[in-house]
This record gives C-alpha cells, sequence and structure tokens, in this order.
C-alpha cells in the first residue's frame, strides 16, 4: 500500500504570540509538527507495521525549516519524505495550497492519503477535504478509527460527529481521511529512529518541478485575502464578591457595568 501523509510545521501551542505587519510571530519560540499530523504520522506507521509492504510517504510545503518536521516525521517511521519549496509558494490560501500538494501527490501512485483534522495555528480545516476533490477520491473527515479488512482492500471508517460517532462500512481505496485526537497514540521518535531518519533522503520539489508558473502561484489569485489581524480583548480582571448582600452586588454588576439586563 502507497501511504501519503501531509503534513505542517506551526508554532507551539504554548508560544507567545505577537503580530507584527499583519503577521503572527513568536521569536524564539520552537516550530513542531501540526499535533493532529502526528496522528496521521502515527497511523500510517501502525498501517505500515501490519501490511510490511506498504511504503510511507510524507509532504509538506514551506520554507528551509520544514525539513526539521519531516525529519520527525522520517524518524517515527515513515519511509519517504518530500519537502515542496519555492519563494513562489510564499502568501498562498489553502485552495492553493490544496492543488500544489496535488500536483505533487500525483506524481506518483497512491492508495491512501492521511491529513490531521485541521492545523491548529489557523484551524482552518480545509486542506484535506480540498486535497480529496483534486485527487478525485472519496474522503472523510474527523476520523477516530480506521479498520482495513483483511486484504486491506477496504476499511470500516469511524468519525467524530456531535454527541457520539459515526461508521461508513467497506470504504474502498484510494481514498483520503483527516485525522482526530483518539485515533491513537503518537510514538516518540526513537533514538534507532532517529539514526536512520539522518540517511533518509528529503526530497525537494520546486514550482518548476511541479509544473506551476509564477502566474497561477500569485498570491491574487487567493480565494481568501486577510483583511485584518489582531490579538483578542485583554480579559479584565475577576470581582471576588463579599458579604451578606452578594445577590445585591452581583445585580448592580450586571446592570450597570456590564449592560447585560
Amino acid at each position: 500500500m502507497k501511504i501519503v501523509v501531509c503534513i505542517k510545521q506551526v508554532l507551539d501551542t504554548a508560544a507567545e504570540i505577537q503580530i507584527q505587519d499583519d503577521k503572527i510571530v513568536s521569536p524564539g519560540s520552537p516550530l513542531i509538527m501540526n499535533p493532529y499530523d502526528e496522528f496521521a504520522v502515527e497511523e500510517a506507521v501502525c498501517i505500515k507495521a501490519a501490511l510490511p509492504e506498504s511504503e510511507v510517504t510524507v509532504i509538506s510545503l514551506g520554507p528551509d525549516s520544514v525539513k526539521e518536521t519531516l525529519k520527525r516525521a522520517l524518524a517515527m517511521g515513515a519511509d519517504r519524505a518530500i519537502h515542496i519549496s519555492d519563494p513562489l509558494f510564499t502568501g498562498l490560501d489553502h485552495s492553493i495550497v490544496a492543488k500544489v500538494l496535488a500536483k505533487a501527490i500525483q506524481k506518483n501512485s497512491f492508495d491512501l492519503v492521511l491529513c490531521g483534522r485541521q492545523a491548529v495555528d489557523d484551524d482552518m480545516a480545509q486542506t484535506g477535504p480540498a486535497l480529496a476533490v483534486l485527487l478525485d477520491i472519496p474522503f472523510v473527515t474527523v476520523v477516530t478509527k480506521i479498520q482495513f479488512s483483511e486484504n486491506f482492500e477496504t476499511a470500516d471508517i469511524t468519525r467524530q460527529v456531535e454527541g457520539g460517532c459515526e461508521t461508513r462500512k467497506s470504504m474502498s481505496l484510494p481514498f483520503l481521511v483527516t485525522c482526530q485526537k483518539g485515533l491513537n497514540e503518537p510514538r516518540l521518535p526513537s533514538l534507532k529512529g532517529i539514526m536512520a531518519a539522518k540517511k533518509k533522503e528529503i526530497q525537494i520539489l520546486s514550482a518548476t518541478d511541479l509544473e506551476l508558473d509564477a502566474q497561477f502561484l500569485d498570491p491574487k489569485n487567493n480565494l481568501l485575502h486577510p483583511i485584518n489581524l489582531s490579538l483578542p480583548p485583554e480579559r479584565k480582571k475577576g470581582i471576588i464578591l463579599e458579604g451578606e448582600d452578594i445577590a445585591k452586588q452581583l445585580a448592580t454588576i450586571i446592570r450597570e457595568e456590564e449592560k447585560i439586563i
């Protein structure tokens, strides 16, 4: 089975961020693999363990720093890594990113595409479904379980829904899923895995390699154009009410200060 895992490098969720020139910055904070993408990599490695002839390829679009995230995926057990890198890829929205990823994936055969549910930096959850449409394959989002048949030609896929879950039975390959927390428990790379990852080559694909021109990749073609970016307002300090007339104090605050009633 040929498995492709799409991953993204994001800021650590614990990082303190700032807004500069309508961009999020966090000097000195580490960049990590998107947490939801870790579930996708782990699932791919688990499938390979059950079907040893499988090949796991991880793919990511971004600057040079993305190589560190790709190396982590290789250390977790992926076989190959593809880094899509070109100055022309800067400033693209999710629709064009999905088109670039589709171009890269279509250069080779594939049976299964795994993505994270969403990226924790923008929470858009758009790239996975858009990629499936471009690849012309069915997809299931927010997946918490993948149970393959004995011949690994079909799978029962369970996805999270409000108040419970639902299962799609006997879904035939190829297909795409976006992975949710609960699907598995991502492993920490072992020393053996880290050493093995150093020997694995990261293939670099440019816009030219993917036969994409500057006109197509012009950010003016984005379907999504940010208008403004700002931090949320600071929260007011909490108020501790004391005394025998707490209810009266609370009613006064709600009516006169918060203007709720």
